[in-house]
């Protein structure tokens, strides 16, 4: 039987990764985490193994991956028959992602900003944000 220490409560492997409670029972039923085992009183029972996984998926939603990327790297890593093309290939394609949102959050920007500079401030009920708000 593995030391105390390597197994852990899931609040204490919520606490150690950083994910919150609800947040593991979600990864759990959806199938990310894999089921723990139990004690002999039936409380789950997490272990090293566990630990990792969630860190590997914190750390790659934190990188913008989406579940369903996040469950096709873990199927690479899972069977053991993956190459780093294939995950540089996958991050990639994330990293397109990420620029694509950027792309836009910049897009955003500028129209937010070429709407408040229209706006003068007065205390009219007209306003310039508003208007270019209905404006399709």
């Amino acid at each position: 039987m593995a030391s105390k220490s390597t197994e852990f409560s899931r609040g204490a492997l919520a606490t150690k990764t950083g994910v919150n409670l609800e947040t593991v029972r979600y990864y759990e039923s959806i199938g990310l985490m894999p089921d723990p085992g139990r004690s002999a009183a039936g409380h789950r029972i997490y272990r090293s193994s566990h630990l990792k996984r969630l860190t590997f998926i914190r750390r790659s939603r934190e990188l913008g991956f989406t579940l369903q990327s996040i469950r096709e790297l873990l199927e690479l890593v899972d069977g053991g028959n993956y190459t780093c093309a294939q995950v540089r290939d996958r991050t990639r394609s994330q990293l397109d992602d990420v620029t694509s949102k950027i792309d836009d959050l910049r897009k955003i920007q500028r129209t937010l900003e070429a709407m408040a500079a229209k706006c003068d401030g007065g205390s009219v009920p007209e306003c310039a944000v508003v208007d270019a708000l209905y404006t399709p």
